[in-house]
């Protein structure tokens, strides 16, 4: 009302002649509260903003958590034989299969680092998606190539493969009470199970979740896999 009562009154001032205004030194605090009043009443009637997403989708449309690196990807170990299994100079996929490993570190989720199992000079895509390894050195049959915590399983022949022959190849710790650089007792769920034998023993087959939760323990989240997995 106030604002359509000033347009009325300028509508009113002869052209050439500044319109002067006077008013009571209480009216000025009057209209003050007045419209402050609505502008609250406006901001008061407004839906909050949508919280940002704490996650996002990756190259291989599976969702990457918002939080740091576990440890970084340059561990890995460079080019020697691994468990008996060896470096190839080029993907093998004769066996060709995905897992997935989730971390949290005291109830927080971490990122599992692109490139691990795969030795430098890695050729690193950047997509509209985030990151995406498409070259090495050479590649181990267990390698990540974004940083969606999807491990592929890519072997000259089939053969069953475990969380700790990744880590080893990762040249990371694994353990009861050690994942990486983050330490405390660790509980390990496998396809939303708890498993109560040692991390390394987990074995990773044709999609299998694998999630490790240190100083906390998290109830299993489950991830779904890309369609191009």
């Amino acid at each position: 009302m106030t604002k359509a009562r000033a347009r009325n009154d300028s509508e009113g001032t002869q052209p050439g002649y500044p319109k002067l205004t006077r008013r009571l030194p209480g009216a000025t605090a009057f209209i003050a509260a007045l419209v402050a009043g609505s502008l609250l009443g406006a901001c008061s009637s407004t839906k909050p903003p949508a919280k940002a997403s704490s996650t996002v989708t990756g190259p291989e449309g599976v969702v990457i958590p918002n939080g740091p690196f576990l440890a970084s990807a340059d561990t890995t170990v460079n080019g020697s034989t691994v468990d008996g299994i060896q470096c190839q100079t080029s993907e093998q996929v004769v066996f060709h299969i995905h897992a997935h490993l989730s971390v949290y570190v005291n109830g927080s989720p971490v990122r599992i680092p692109y490139g691990i199992g795969i030795t430098q000079p890695r050729g690193v895509q950047q997509t509209p998606d985030g990151p995406f390894v498409s070259s090495g050195g050479c590649f181990y049959c267990l390698h990540t190539h974004a940083a969606d915590g999807i491990i592929h399983i890519e072997s000259p022949s089939q053969r069953t493969y475990t969380l700790g022959n990744f880590f080893d190849i990762w040249n990371e710790p694994l353990s009861a009470d050690q994942v990486a650089t983050a330490k405390g007792n660790v509980f390990a769920y496998v396809d939303g199970k708890k498993y109560t034998g040692s991390p390394n023993s987990i074995i990773i087959g044709n999609y299998t979740q694998v999630q490790l939760d240190v100083g906390k323990d998290v109830p299993f989240v489950p991830v779904s896999f890309g369609s191009q997995l």
